[in-house]
């Protein structure tokens, strides 16, 4: 029976289309002209038709190199292997599962490919909720816990052992985190136990096993311990390791210490965000320290070996002649403990003037005495006297 239409032109495809490209269009087009979202309407209800038709052929590719060759393609063949037609619109499997020619034995298995559930979910968005989705449901880990946590500037660069106090919860005992009595067992809501659930509407209806009961109608009881959730509250004290080098916003894990997994899934991680306080003397930035010191004018002046602070202790720090107020020296390896590795930071030390307080008149006297001997202008760069 020869074709009405040209199958390529109904899908909008060029003639040497990949099996991915004749697939999208379908898709696309599908999703347009489905009865379903567009009631009442023949002039889709005809388009969709087509559309499974030329899909049924092209994305056969034995029935596609018949069609190529001798520009139409028997129906008798994929009647034959469909059965007798039902009332109405017969909807076609094969449109999904690859032909005639598949080897599949119901609709759900596909060919090149593309099988129904992916193309009926890429469709209706949904679907149905077949095995494999209820095994990634099940496997589905329980959800992280933050807490913060406040350090002292020491207890940061040092590290220190804290206990932590968590509310999270935990798979029941009795139930075993299934959420189920241990024994006995009624009817099932979801299907009201039939075993099976049917999706879809009009034309494309599915059924299948119901994911609940498994497809056997029956299901146990909630669980009376935890009544049907599978896990229980716990208040848990958490012995946290916090390395040292930690700073604001460092997140320590401690592995499985979150919620508890639906299902007897695995459990989330518990996150301790720490803040810490500021320091009276030293300033961190990465895993530099930085601090301010005092110098006396003859230290600056005549040099000196002076000590300064340090996050692990005293340093000694030498002071050359003629240092000026706000020169900065570098101490290596004396600042923050590197969370990257047994590396520490640098400790940068900027000197302050202080200039003497005058105490007595010969004091004011050396100091004239001084300027005479050493007259000095350090405004005479900025042409001023």
């Amino acid at each position: 029976m020869a074709q009405r239409e040209d199958y390529y032109k109904t899908l909008g495809v060029k003639r040497g289309a990949t099996q991915e490209e004749i697939r999208k269009a379908y898709r696309r087009l599908a999703r347009k002209y489905h009865p379903d979202l567009n009631p009442g309407d023949k002039s889709s209800e005809e388009k969709f038709k087509l559309l499974s038709e030329a899909y049924d052929v092209l994305s056969d590719p034995k029935k596609r190199e018949v069609y190529d060759k001798f520009g139409a393609y028997n129906d008798n063949i994929r009647d034959a292997a469909r059965g007798p037609a039902g009332a109405g619109f017969d909807f076609d499997w094969s449109v999904f599962t690859g032909g005639a020619g598949s080897s599949s034995s119901g609709p759900g298995a596909g060919a090149g490919g593309a099988s129904f559930r992916d193309i009926f979910s890429e469709l209706f968005g949904g679907g149905s909720k077949g095995p494999s989705a209820q095994s990634q449901s099940q496997s589905r880990r329980g959800a992280d816990i933050e807490v913060p946590l406040a350090l002292s500037f020491e207890e940061a660069i040092n590290g220190l052992t804290a206990n932590i106090n968590v509310r999270r919860s935990e798979a029941c005992a009795r139930c075993q985190g299934t959420g189920a009595a241990p024994t006995g067992s009624v009817s099932c809501t979801t299907c009201n136990g039939t075993g099976k659930i049917s999706k879809g509407s009009g034309f494309l209806r599915l059924d299948q096993s119901c994911s609940d009961c498994n497809g056997t109608g029956k299901r146990r009881p909630p669980c009376s311990s935890c009544h049907g959730r599978g896990v229980l509250p716990k208040y848990e004290t958490v012995k946290v390791r916090i390395p040292a080098g930690v700073d604001t916003g460092s997140r320590v894990i401690v592995r499985s210490k979150g919620e508890a997994g639906p299902k007897n899934a695995s459990a989330g991680d518990l996150y301790i965000i720490t803040n810490v306080a500021p320091h009276r003397v030293f300033t961190r930035k990465g895993d530099n320290i930085y601090c301010v010191v005092p110098i006396t004018l003859p230290e600056a002046a005549l040099g000196a070996k002076i000590e300064v602070p340090t996050v692990s202790g005293k340093a000694q720090l030498r002071i050359p002649p003629g240092t000026q107020s706000g020169q900065v020296f570098r101490l290596r390896e004396k600042g923050a403990p590197s969370l990257r590795g047994d590396t520490r930071g640098d400790q940068y030390v900027e000197v302050k003037v202080v200039l003497p307080r005058i105490i007595d008149e010969d004091s004011k006297n050396l100091l004239r005495e001084f300027a005479k001997r050493n007259p000095e202008n350090p405004r005479v760069e900025m042409g001023l006297e």
